[in-house]
């Protein structure tokens, strides 16, 4: 049933199954924060990035050999599914999704497609977090400086591009990534400037009938910027809150609901799904 508050799922958490999020971060901490918010669902996305990749990868033909300071790791699977089914057995109230967010899927498709082979799961977000420079992926941050305006484009370039190429994601995570890091803060961010190129991978989403991410954990996206996915021709939102910590699960997103009403996107009868046109 739908929860009274009629939120929609958290398709975008992290536990300390990834790399970036401390131990105290657990499935059953982040299940209780959504059954207190009454969500219907969540994923547990956790980070599938590589800095050993398969030789048949696009990132070996274009060159690239590592990560820059990299700490990314490995995900434990056998771990992540263990407490998986731990939690389902606590919260049969709570649709627990198991998940990825596969950072830059195009140029690791057949590590990727490994990886799901031997651990398939039921949401796949795809993200966008680094770019990259004379043979090594930087996270965008780190190119912001040299270049704010200049990295945006390519970065929303480089989207296209991933989304052209990799079929393997559901849902497109996070669009203004580098927003987070911009220099001088966030609020110095124009996203009219970037309209164009925003819709250019509305555009390259919606002919492929991919859900466009809320996420909820970067500067909210505005009714404008989701208005251009609807103008393009999307069809499909989902919410993430991109929880890193278990009290984060959910957040804003009331404010995100709204967002997204304004824009012209409605719940559907089945509490569980994308929101749709």
């Amino acid at each position: 049933m739908p929860s009274p508050e009629g939120l929609p799922p958290d398709n975008h958490v992290h536990t300390h199954w990834s790399w970036d999020t401390a131990d105290s971060a657990t499935m059953r901490r982040a299940c209780e924060r959504a059954v207190q918010l009454g969500l219907p669902a969540i994923a547990f996305t956790e980070h599938l990035d590589f800095t050993v990749w398969d030789p048949d990868d696009r990132a070996t033909d274009e060159g690239l050999v590592e990560r820059h300071a990299s700490r990314h790791a490995e995900i434990d699977a056998a771990g992540y599914f263990a407490e998986l089914e731990e939690v389902r057995d606590r919260f049969p109230e709570l649709r627990i999704l198991s998940g990825v967010e596969t950072g830059e899927p195009h140029l690791f498709a057949a590590s990727v497609a490994g990886y799901l082979r031997d651990a398939p799961v039921d949401r796949v977000l795809g993200s966008l977090h680094s770019l990259s420079r004379d043979g090594l992926l930087y996270g965008v941050g780190h190119l912001l400086w040299d270049d704010a305006d200049g990295t945006m484009r390519r970065y929303l370039g480089e989207l296209v591009d991933m989304i052209e190429t990799s079929d393997v994601f559901q849902v497109l995570a996070h669009v203004d990534f580098p927003r987070r890091y911009w220099p001088g803060g966030t609020h110095r961010y124009v996203e009219k400037t970037f309209e164009e190129e925003y819709r250019e991978v509305f555009r390259a989403l919606a002919s492929t009938g991919r859900a466009l991410e809320v996420n909820t954990s970067s500067p909210l996206a505005s009714v404008d910027q989701v208005r251009w996915f609807h103008e393009e021709g999307g069809d499909a939102v989902s919410f993430g809150s991109d929880a890193h910590q278990p009290g984060a699960v959910g957040q804003h997103f009331r404010l995100a609901v709204d967002i997204v009403e304004a824009a012209g996107f409605r719940r559907g009868r089945d509490p569980f799904d994308f929101w749709r046109r």
